[in-house]
């Protein structure tokens, strides 16, 4: 068993509008190659020098290195790298992308850019200070001053509009825009432009991916059958095969049959969490 392991930790009550969750991933491997999930925005900070590799859901192949954001996902993410791995990160929400970046997440999906390009300096010493440390804690620590002196918390309105999407996302696997436009006030044209501007997708194809990430956690865990998860509002096996491989990069046979280590790591640990953290997180 290679020497591979990920541990968590949950941001401070001032950030976890902003941040969704820490983490520290650490591979003792001549060469590291997995599977990611779909996914929030991301900021990473490789604490190796060398290049990862990534390669999106469009087929691009984008090279990252030191501190770096990775843009909302519209599906599986491989990832590549030359090991040993040791990469600390933090999940940025929609509310923490506004706050942090501010640009349109739709310009960023699918995209790795250097942090220092849509962040500032700020950034440029923070691989090394993470990299003295050596458990996520104290990294965390260390990004959460960081975060906090960047933010910019006066936008209200992202805060009450990502609150209610994610109330929506939750309300069941197959919510209805109709109850986001009334929930909202605002027009459907509205509520889909600052999904996209938040988020970096339309609020169908986010009500989609946590549907079929769901999926996979409740396929994963054994807590569902098969059949009990196709009645998660999936029409038959081929739409929940399909959906689940867009969003996963695996079928529900590989889930739960032999997942890879990457992606059986991430939903173990992220499911343990749950009542510490949102249900957007813990269930998916």
């Amino acid at each position: 068993m290679p020497d591979i392991r990920l541990d968590y930790a949950v941001p401070g009550a001032d950030l976890a509008e902003y941040v969704s969750l820490f983490y520290l991933f650490e591979a003792d491997v001549p060469m590291f190659e997995d599977t990611e999930r779909a996914d929030r925005a991301q900021i990473r900070f490789r604490l190796n020098p060398i290049d990862a590799e990534y390669r999106f859901p469009d087929g691009s192949v984008q090279p990252a290195r030191g501190a770096h954001v990775i843009g909302p996902t519209t599906g599986a993410v491989t990832v590549r790298t030359p090991g040993p791995v040791r990469v600390f990160g933090a999940g940025i929400t929609p509310c923490g992308w506004s706050a942090l970046i501010g640009a349109d997440a739709s310009t960023m999906v699918n995209r790795v850019v250097a942090a220092n390009e849509l962040l500032g300096p700020a950034f440029d010493g923070a691989v090394a200070r993470l990299a003295a440390e050596n458990n996520v804690a104290a990294m965390s620590a260390i990004a959460s001053a960081l975060f906090a002196s960047l933010l910019d918390r006066d936008d209200y309105g992202a805060l009450s509009f990502v609150r209610a999407v994610d109330a929506w996302l939750t309300s069941c696997d197959s919510p209805d825009l109709s109850d986001l436009v009334a929930k909202t006030g605002l027009s459907r044209r509205q509520v889909e432009r600052k999904c996209n501007a938040l988020y970096g997708a339309p609020p169908k194809l986010l009500a989609r991916k946590y549907r079929a990430l769901r999926a996979a956690v409740a396929l994963a865990s054994g807590e569902q059958s098969l059949d009990e998860v196709i009645d998660r509002g999936f029409y038959d096996q081929s739409h929940l095969i399909r959906e689940i491989k867009q969003f996963t990069g695996l079928t529900p046979r590989q889930i739960k049959a032999d997942p890879p280590l990457l992606s059986r790591l991430t939903i173990a640990q992220r499911h343990a969490l749950g009542g510490q953290v949102d249900p957007l997180i813990s269930d998916t």
